[in-house]
């Protein structure tokens, strides 16, 4: 299982937010070139990094520090926020990230989504934000009627490298992930599934190791920043 450490940058800070909510904001102290050296010294493989920036204007913001990020260290780095083109998608791939993110326009146009797998194999990541099992977007602000378990018949057959679940009612409250609703939507495609929301502790983690074998990897954010999961624990489970 992947361990994903997240990294969501707004104003050049490490942010969280609770439930997707821009108004319900958390900074914190460490910069995001500061945190992801951290992350990388540790041993962790993987960062996801969110330019919420990006969500917000629909382009790329926080370009440079995410390059910072990239040079300083050799780990793989999933990006996404503002991607709207397949040039957006170029320029980070030629920066030297590992994965793309897509969400808004992915479901708003599903054949651009398409598109983007068939030209950058294996670089394309699936951002599914979903509020009470329907698709939320533009940064959660615009809920639609679209169930994720329909929208995913419609993209099965693409090339998607992984699909990010974030049951955004559990986003940034440790509570628990819905690990269930998220193992239910992970039998209905062969695409690789990583659970994100509401991660609060090691147990979590571990429960879905040992129960979901068909789960790819956890994003883990709110819980590392405020010290209720170790980092130092976590590194150990990679």
């Amino acid at each position: 299982m992947i361990i994903f450490p997240a990294i969501d940058i707004k104003g050049g800070k490490c942010v969280r937010l609770l439930k997707g909510d821009f108004n319900n904001i958390t900074e914190y102290s460490k910069s995001p070139t500061q945190q992801a050296n951290q992350f990388s010294k540790l041993g962790f493989t993987h960062i996801h990094i969110i330019d919420l920036d990006g969500v917000l204007e629909g382009k790329l913001i926080n370009k440079n520090i995410i390059k910072e990020i990239i040079k300083k260290n050799n780990i793989k780095i999933q990006v996404g926020g503002g991607i709207r083109s397949l040039k957006n998608i170029k320029d980070w791939l030629d920066l030297g990230v590992d994965k793309v993110i897509v969400g808004t326009i992915a479901i708003e146009n599903t054949e651009f989504l398409k598109d983007a797998c068939n030209k950058y194999k294996n670089k394309i990541a699936l951002s599914l934000d979903v509020r009470n099992g329907y698709l939320a977007l533009s940064g959660w602000k615009n809920q639609t009627n679209i169930l994720a378990t329909d929208f995913i018949k419609k993209i099965k057959d693409f090339s998607i490298s992984r699909i990010i679940y974030t049951d955004i009612n559990k986003d940034g409250t440790k509570t628990g992930p819905n690990i269930q609703e998220t193992f239910n939507f992970s039998k209905l495609t062969n695409i690789p599934v990583v659970v994100s929301g509401g991660i609060s502790s090691i147990e979590d983690i571990n429960h879905i190791k040992e129960k979901f074998k068909n789960i790819e990897g956890v994003i883990v954010g709110k819980a590392i920043y405020d010290g209720s999961i170790n980092i130092n624990n976590l590194s150990k489970i990679i």
